[in-house]
């Protein structure tokens, strides 16, 4: 072999080094944190086993992998893993000595991080160590199995200024770290962002040194100065010489390979890295790995320019060391990107006749939402290019919303994921993180389309009204985006960097209010109102739902537990008082376990639940029909009030004593009632003669108007016509009808507005045992949302003007008869309005 062959490989194994540890420097720490930060994080021993090295010198914040040969470096390697992974590295005084002891080494060294260790075939091992921070040792205290010392940890004071000397000497040191780059081919401007990144001269000083190639005694000298001007004025002054050289190095080397054909000196630098990995042990099979990854991102349908993006990042992989930081996170971004369902997509079942089937199978009654989905799948019959809709569904919990989402994608024969939105307050959730951050990862929608393996999934965002917002971004405001119809076919995951097609996902939300909901986002959605059961349709559910599952979830054969509609009606009446079915399901699943247990102890069904057994089975009933009062007395209304979970009933009192005209709210009441409360006190002023009140009861009497029920908020614009009916009944001493509920808001002029929830706040007067209900005229419309089995069970009165209301609050009072037949009431007939009883309009709810 001739001289120029032996330059020339000493060239490309010199030119093999520096890629490595310019890589090594890429994947370095940015420098947004400070070192002294770092060290404060850790919390290093007093005392650290030794690992004697030879012919390096480790910096802090450097990252390189040794070869531990010697067994009582070894032995130090295991200690250190086996405890907390930290190591005192010390540099030799002479590298021929084979068995170092404490006069051998030197004093000041580094304390390193265990990252990986790999144990070689021939008993070596390889481990890849990072420097934390400079120590010097206080004294040896063990030489076996391995060397031990006390260490003292160098602590740097950080710069408080920069001074123009020292703000020279980084200017000099990061140009003189380029060029020496730029001679050896390496341009990368990661490099020199990092250098351009780091203030502290340390800091700096630390990081060029790590990179450069000095003796080790020059280097050793380095890492003991202690001021930080001074370590970059070495480092400077050493950075001048590798300058000189590498500018003549380069000069020769041109002069040298002027006549090398490229394509020969590509396949000789090759064969060189091949050989130099060898004897690293590094001979996986890199090159096939790299080219399943080409075959995979052929095949998963990418679209042009995302195609483009995750193939750059794969080049990116090949020049990367395997073990660099940033390696590891471009091949989780590529693992990414092939494993989503860019085009793969689940075949809709457009059968409608099957999908009714499906959706009356799954779920008794909501027959606006069955509508709505046969209506989607009519259109994407005729349509097969239609967009998602964004449907919202909006009641109390228990009503079967989230179950509903479930039943929607067998319908459609689609994928379901869902996920839940209370609570959530960080952005990066929906958004994904960016692929700087440690750990990132993309957003939880990106997330479920992968679960689901399928680009059209049904995916049901739970409890949307509860989402927060807080230092980490507005989730609710990253929403925008993804149901967005015109937007959301180019959603922007952060950690993707790439657009990513929503459009054909299906999103179903599900909310128990709509206020909490801001405006843009609301409008986004189509809104389909859930509200509560009736009776019968409770009644109906337990029969061909409730009690199967129970039956198959407890053991037991189906019709094995009997139980007659009557008794059933007890259950939901006395035992349960809510807009949906979870408690009705707990009660009925606690019948099912008694009797499952007397099943187990020998007995024979079937099992039959009487009325009489209830008390034996539940206890006793939470609710009674005879706790509402028959007679209410003077100053006693009862008003009708809308919830998340359904309506309640909502008692109001007044009490009138001798005084000055004060009025007194209690029961902690909203702003809204409070001003309700002020306007029914003017009206009944304003009306004092009319209604046969003293006109001067604003100067006499102080008055008490108080909401039972105080630890619960009340407030919404609802109650003004129960506050001014008991205020007109305190007053006039006259009770109101325990029978009648009321709903309404008032005006000084004495209009009643109409109000929401009318539906809940009727299935709730139901529920308590009320004949009659007075509601706003203006709700009239919203009586056909009513049940016909609702609608014949009450009796609806509607009012325009407050007038009215006193004249029916208690004319049923007035013209109860003792001898009329029980359970009987007056209602009007369909679409003819019954005779006045002292004003107001009676009418029964439209079938």
């Amino acid at each position: 072999m001739t001289k120029d062959t032996d330059r020339d490989r000493q060239d490309a194994e010199k030119l093999s080094e520096e890629i490595e540890k310019m890589e090594l420097l890429a994947s370095l720490p940015d420098g947004e944190s400070s070192g002294e930060e770092d060290k404060a994080r850790l919390d290093i021993p007093d005392e650290l086993p030794v690992l004697p090295v030879r012919d390096i010198v480790v910096f802090n914040y450097m990252i390189l992998p040794l070869f531990v040969g010697r067994e009582k470096s070894v032995a130090a390697v295991d200690a250190a893993l086996n405890s907390n992974r930290f190591i005192l590295i010390l540099t030799q005084k002479d590298e021929a000595v084979d068995d170092p002891g404490p006069n051998d080494l030197h004093r000041t060294g580094t304390v390193c991080m265990i990252m990986r260790m790999l144990k070689m075939p021939d008993g070596r091992l390889k481990v890849l160590v990072q420097g934390l921070t400079r120590a010097k040792v206080r004294d040896f205290t063990a030489s076996e199995p391995f060397h031990k010392a006390s260490i003292e940890v160098i602590e740097e004071e950080p710069m408080t200024e920069t001074t123009s000397e020292v703000e020279a000497l980084m200017r000099s040191s990061r140009e003189q770290s380029e060029k020496i780059m730029a001679l050896r081919g390496v341009q990368s401007q990661d490099i020199a962002g990092v250098l351009a990144s780091v203030d502290d001269p340390g800091r700096l000083a630390d990081l060029i040194a790590s990179n450069l190639r000095m003796r080790v005694d020059e280097a050793q000298a380095i890492l003991e100065c202690g001021d930080h001007v001074e370590r970059l004025r070495l480092v400077n002054r050493q950075l001048l010489k590798e300058a000189e050289v590498a500018t003549m190095q380069a000069k020769i080397q041109s002069m040298a390979k002027e006549g090398m054909d490229k394509a020969q000196k590509d396949y000789f630098l090759r064969e060189q890295m091949k050989a130099i990995r060898k004897e690293l042990g590094e001979t996986g099979d890199e090159s096939e790995e790299f080219e399943e990854l080409r075959k995979q991102i052929a095949k998963a349908g990418m679209p042009k320019d995302v195609r483009a993006e995750t193939e750059k990042q794969l080049k990116r992989l090949e020049s990367m060391h395997p073990d660099s930081s940033e390696a590891s996170v471009i091949r989780t971004y590529i693992d990414w990107m092939v494993e989503l369902p860019w085009k793969k997509a689940t075949k809709d079942r457009l059968d409608i006749v099957e999908a009714k089937r499906i959706l009356e199978e799954d779920h008794y009654g909501l027959d606006k939402v069955k509508e709505r989905i046969l209506e989607y799948l009519s259109v994407r019959k005729l349509n097969p290019g239609m967009k998602g809709p964004i449907l919202c569904f909006v009641g109390p919990p228990g009503v079967g919303k989230t179950s509903l989402g479930r039943s929607i994608a067998r319908a459609l024969g689609r994928k379901f994921q869902r996920m839940s939105l209370g609570g959530m307050r960080d952005e990066a959730e929906i958004r994904g993180h960016r692929r700087t951050y440690i750990g990132a990862m993309p957003g939880r929608i990106i997330q479920n389309i992968k679960q689901a393996g399928a680009r059209n999934p049904v995916i049901m965002l739970d409890e949307i009204d509860k989402v927060g917002a807080d230092f980490r971004g507005d989730p609710s405001s990253a929403l925008l985006e993804v149901l967005d119809p015109e937007q959301n076919h180019t959603f922007q995951d952060h950690y993707l960097n790439v657009p990513y097609d929503l459009s054909k996902v299906m999103f179903i939300c599900t909310a128990n209010v709509l206020d909490t909901i801001p405006g843009p986002l609301r409008d986004r959605m189509e809104i389909i109102r859930i509200p509560g059961y009736t009776e019968q349709e409770k009644t109906r559910i337990a029969k061909r739902y409730i009690f199967p599952r129970q039956a198959k979830e407890n053991g037991l054969a189906k019709g094995e537990v009997q139980m007659s509609d009557a008794v059933l009606a007890k259950v939901i009446r006395e035992y349960t008082r809510e807009a949906g079915l979870r408690n009705l399901e707990r009660e009925v699943g606690s019948i099912f376990r008694k009797f499952a247990r007397k099943k187990a102890e020998g007995q024979k069904g079937p099992f039959r639940v009487t009325a009489a057994s209830l008390t034996r089975l539940l206890g006793v009933p939470p609710f009674r029909e005879d706790q509402r009062e028959r007679d209410l007395p003077p100053g006693v209304a009862n008003g009708l009030a809308w919830t998340p979970y359904g309506g309640e009933i909502l008692h109001i009192e007044v009490s009138t004593m001798k005084g000055k005209g004060k009025l007194t709210l209690t029961g902690q009441l909203g702003e809204v009632m409070k001003e309700s409360a002020q306007a029914a006190m003017s009206w009944a002023r304003a009306k004092a003669e009319s209604l046969k009140i003293d006109p001067d009861f604003s100067e006499k009497l102080d008055i008490h108007i108080h909401v039972p029920a105080g630890a619960t908020p009340k407030d919404g614009p609802s109650a003004g016509v129960t506050l001014v009916t008991a205020l007109v009944s305190a007053l006039t001493s006259q009770g109101v009808c325990a029978e009648t509920a009321m709903t309404g808001e008032i005006t000084l002029r004495g209009r009643v507005l109409p109000v929401g929830g009318i539906k809940e706040k009727i299935l709730a007067a139901v529920a308590a045992g009320m004949k009659t209900v007075i509601i706003p005229k203006d709700n009239e419309k919203d009586l056909r949302d009513v049940p016909p089995e609702l609608a014949r069970r009450i009796e609806v009165r509607l009012v325009e003007r407050i007038d009215e209301v006193w004249p029916l609050a208690c004319a049923t009072r007035q013209d109860e008869k003792p001898a009329s037949k029980p359970g009987r009431k007056t209602v009007a007939k369909p679409g003819k309005p019954a005779a006045k009883k002292a004003g107001g309009k009676a009418r029964k709810v439209p079938a």
